[in-house]
Order: structure tokens, then C-alpha cells, then sequence
């Protein structure tokens, strides 16, 4: 790399879409050999020439860096997250691109202001619920798609304002009920 490069353990690796479609065939695997994966987490080994951030024995994450999994990778320094204490491998590593996915979306994508109306499908999934969080937290009114009355108590757990099970109600009907026929600013 350009030296700022780190060396890690990796302890967890997440396994996302992707990686099942590289198994299924479904998308050329990149050049060979390859090692799948694109996120994990571990412990730093070894750090490049001009890395300041991190140090030997750091707990990190990381996503969008090949070879997750495998045992040891050499990860770019500004693909990593130093892991709280309060925060264990499996969720560090579990948080990264799902959580990525949920920040662009509210602050990139359709930058959420107060007073804006979100609709978000698969509201009890992964990004879904962490969209919904930070949604919420960014002052806006929330509405979700699920399949199921557990799922939509996940989703109002994390903050819905409502959540529309779709295999029961058409959900363009009910959030046009929900906004009194004024629909949403914004569907992810």
C-alpha cells in the first residue's frame, strides 16, 4: 500500500449480499485469487510508516476492504474504526456496512431534516432499523414496511412512528392515510 497500511487478526468477519453472490456465481468473482468478504473486525498487529490513529493491539472494524476472510489482512488505516470497549467484535463488525448504508442514506442521499416524512421498506431489517434511529434522531417522522407484528414491534422499538405490515395492508394506502393524503418526502 502507501504505508499507511495497518496489519490485523481478524476475529470476525460479516457476511453480506454480496458475498453470497460472488458464491452463487450470479457476478464474476474479481481477479484470482480472491478472498471474499468486504468487512470485519480484530486486533492490529502491525501498523504502517505515518499511522497515528491506531496501535498495535487496538480492537478495530472495518468495511469496503477486501479479504475479510481470511485470518490476517492488510487493511488501509482510513477504512478502520477503533472499537469502543463497550462494543464487542461481533457487533463492530455487524455495524460497519449496514451502518454505513443507513448514514448515507439519511445524510447523503436525502439529507433528513426536521419535519421531513421517511418511508423506509424493510424497516426491521439491519440498515432498516439503524435508518430508522438516526431518522428519528434527525428530527424526522417515520414510517416502515414489514412482514410480520414481531417485526413491526422491532421497527417501533427503534423508533417508527408507524410500521405498515405489508402482507396484511397496502402500504402506499396506509401512508397516504397516515400523512392524510400528503405522502412522504422521502422513500429508502
Amino acid at each position: 500500500g502507501d504505508g499507511a497500511d495497518i496489519a490485523i487478526c481478524q476475529s470476525v468477519a460479516g457476511v453480506n449480499f454480496l458475498d453470497v453472490v460472488y458464491r452463487r456465481g450470479s457476478y464474476k468473482e474479481p481477479n484470482m485469487p480472491f478472498i471474499p468478504g468486504r468487512e470485519a473486525s480484530g486486533a492490529v498487529l502491525a501498523v504502517g510508516e505515518g499511522v497515528t490513529d491506531f496501535k498495535v493491539g487496538d480492537r478495530v472494524a472495518y468495511s469496503m476492504a477486501p479479504a475479510s476472510y481470511a485470518e490476517y489482512a492488510v487493511v488501509p488505516a482510513a477504512r478502520l474504526v477503533n472499537l469502543p470497549d463497550n462494543v464487542d467484535s461481533k457487533s463492530g463488525c455487524a455495524i460497519m456496512q449496514q451502518g454505513l448504508s443507513a448514514h448515507y442514506l439519511s445524510h447523503s442521499c436525502f439529507p433528513l431534516k426536521p419535519g421531513h416524512k421517511a418511508l423506509v421498506h424493510a424497516g426491521a431489517g439491519g440498515v432498516g432499523l439503524l435508518l430508522t434511529q438516526l431518522a428519528k434522531k434527525l428530527g424526522a417522522t417515520v414510517y416502515t414496511t414489514v412482514s410480520s407484528e414481531a417485526k413491526a414491534e422491532l421497527s417501533r422499538a427503534a423508533g417508527a412512528d408507524a410500521s405498515i405490515i405489508y402482507t396484511k395492508q397496502d402500504f402506499e394506502v396506509e401512508v397516504k392515510r397516515l400523512t392524510d393524503g400528503r405522502g412522504v418526502d422521502v422513500v429508502y
